[in-house]
């Protein structure tokens, strides 16, 4: 149920909903339990990126709780340019979760929040506005762009552009995004992934993939391991053409109903197939993927298909833990690794010792614990595309604790952080590989048989 107050405060006109604070009642998608959970103890602050920038409290989680309670009461509009710049202004890293001792779910209200109002900024209501709608909503727009994006990389235009020093020539905003492109896997062309990968020996389970989007287009490659490590596992992948975008942006940045369009889609598509499981690679992706529930909360027609499928999906770290991988199989890597928590996989769905669990079954690989490796990146989807400066400082404080590791490799089973990591890296001279869990356990297997 959305959040009301069906009470007539004073000054409010007869049969109008109006809040405690007099104004009108604003409906926001959250139990009123979920937003007077916070008590305001402070226990988060420590853990929030933005309030360890700035120390503004109305850029720390229970700050930005009681502007959202404001809003509800009618104190202040959800337009308001204020409220809008901070509540934009979050990671939604979620760190705070892990932080509460009353299990606020953060992210739900930031969210939700989000879906009263679009961002204050012009450039972030453009980015999260038109370009997240037009082009991830449209298969071909998406193919598009990243068929443009591996030519502009493949064929040298790239290396022509920076040579050139025209990149001086555009906004800010925009050679910052060029900047941190990251090197697309492949080539010009997208090998696209097979419809059905069969089990290799014994059929063990039936599991959909999610190809996602910007894993598809830019990281094809660690698609294609992800499908053969699950094979050789005993999983018969099925990847279905029809399944879309998850929303899983859309959601970060308020675009509920669009994100709503997309989840009917790949539930309809993947509950077609009467599957054990729905493995997700991306852990930003994963996260909604797993809250496709609370986007149906309100409507009874959506809610019970959209419960099924949260049940089945499982990230793929968590899936292959769950079921056991074959480690016999694996040949050595001799790897110096660290490895990055993603948000959206250790506050957002409480995946911490699973990916660990898998690199350290690799023969030869020496794990190397990343300090306040929890801390987020500064990526958070595409924050470090509408908050550069904010993004920027929290990079700074990653990338030393990465180079005091001395690891050639870092793993980041997200295609957002592996791509602020890696682009800072390569800013500040460090020699680093940035991959996905993986992509290691796949080239070990090769070595296994004897193939790399």
């Amino acid at each position: 149920m959305a959040v009301h107050e069906h009470t007539h405060a004073a000054g409010g006109t007869p049969g109008q909903t109006v809040g405690p604070g007099g104004g009108p009642a604003v409906p926001i998608e959250l139990d009123l339990s979920t937003l007077k959970q916070c008590v305001h103890c402070g226990l988060c602050l420590d853990f929030c990126p933005t309030y360890r920038v700035n120390g503004l409290e109305l850029d720390s989680p229970r700050g930005r709780i009681y502007q959202v309670r404001a809003v509800y009461r009618g104190e202040i509009s959800p337009d308001n340019e204020d409220f809008r710049t901070h509540i934009y202004r979050c990671l939604d890293c979620r760190a705070c979760e892990t932080a509460c001792p009353s299990g606020v779910k953060y992210g739900q209200i930031v969210e939700a929040a989000r879906g009263l109002a679009p961002p204050a900024d012009a450039a972030e209501r453009t980015i999260g506005r038109t370009v997240l709608n037009r082009i991830f909503t449209s298969r071909l727009a998406l193919g598009g762009l990243g068929f443009g994006m591996r030519a502009y990389q493949k064929l040298g235009v790239q290396a022509l552009v920076r040579k050139s020093g025209l990149l001086k020539l555009l906004p800010d905003r925009l050679e910052t995004m060029e900047r941190m492109l990251p090197p697309t896997q492949g080539g010009v062309g997208k090998p696209a992934l097979p419809e059905l990968v069969r089990a290799r020996g014994t059929l063990r389970y039936r599991v959909g993939f999610i190809a996602g989007c910007v894993m598809q287009e830019f990281l094809g490659e660690t698609n294609q391991a992800s499908v053969r490590v699950l094979a050789r596992n005993g999983c018969d992948v099925y990847t279905p053409r029809q399944q879309g975008c998850c929303g899983a942006l859309h959601v970060h940045i308020g675009e509920r109903d669009t994100a709503r369009g997309l989840a009917k889609q790949n539930i309809e598509t993947f509950e077609a197939l009467d599957l054990d499981a729905v493995i997700i690679n991306a852990a930003g992706c994963g996260s909604t993927l797993k809250e496709y529930e609370h986007l149906f909360r309100d409507d009874p027609a959506w809610h019970d298909r959209a419960v099924a499928f949260t049940k089945k999906m499982r990230d793929i770290n968590e899936w292959l833990v769950e079921i056991g991988i074959d480690t016999d199989s694996l040949g050595e890597l001799p790897l110096r690794v660290t490895y990055q928590d993603p948000c959206h996989l250790v506050h957002g769905q409480g995946i911490r010792n699973q990916p660990r669990q898998l690199l350290r079954a690799i023969p030869g690989l020496h794990l190397v614990e990343l300090k306040d490796s929890d801390v987020c990146c500064g990526s958070a989807g595409i924050y470090n595309l509408t908050h550069p400066e904010f993004s920027e400082k929290i990079l700074d404080w990653k990338i030393p604790e990465v180079a005091k590791t001395e690891a050639s490799v870092l793993v980041a089973p997200n295609p957002g952080c592996a791509m602020q990591i890696a682009s800072g890296a390569r800013e500040r001279g460090l020699a680093l590989d940035v991959c996905h869990v993986v992509d290691l356990l796949d080239r070990a297997y090769r070595i296994g048989e004897g193939k790399a």
